[in-house]
């Protein structure tokens, strides 16, 4: 008997369970994470803007601070893509999206607090956009998406 690849036999493995995902607990989640990553983007882009102000205004901002205010708003991409992708039941999307907003707030903070990388007002400033971040990690966490995305599969 010839089986057809289309076919279904199972759950797939790389995928949640699409009945996990409706869940009022596993909807909520994903209100929560899509109003964080929204509120981070701002966040990052205020600080971009906030970067712009002060070199427009002849204060020294240093190539780190450049890069780091450029950077961050497209992280708020990223983590939006993974959210969808997570929500849409993608396994992967779960992992990264998980680990993303995990390390990305400790390697930020943890870079502002090495003396002289940047002033104490960019460190402030950028703790603050990754508030958000920090969320996203928690909710990852919940009871409701860990039994949606279980270990074992």
């Amino acid at each position: 008997m010839e089986t057809d690849a289309n076919t279904k036999t199972g759950p797939n493995p790389k995928n949640a369970d699409p009945a996990l995902l409706d869940t009022p607990a596993a909807r909520t989640a994903f209100a929560t994470t899509r109003t964080a990553v929204k509120v981070y983007g701002v966040l990052a882009t205020a600080a971009l803007v906030a970067v712009v102000a002060v070199a427009s205004t002849g204060h020294m901002v240093n190539p780190f601070m450049w890069t780091r205010a450029i950077l961050l708003p497209f992280i708020a991409v990223l983590l939006h893509r993974l959210t969808l992708s997570t929500a849409d039941g993608s396994r992967r999307a779960y992992d990264r999206l998980r680990t993303v907003s995990l390390v990305c707030p400790l390697a930020i903070a943890g870079v502002d607090l090495i003396p002289g990388v940047c002033p104490w007002w960019y460190a402030i400033l950028q703790t603050v956009c990754v508030l958000p971040v920090l969320r996203i990690a928690l909710t990852m966490r919940t009871p409701a998406l860990r039994t949606a995305f279980p270990k074992g599969r």
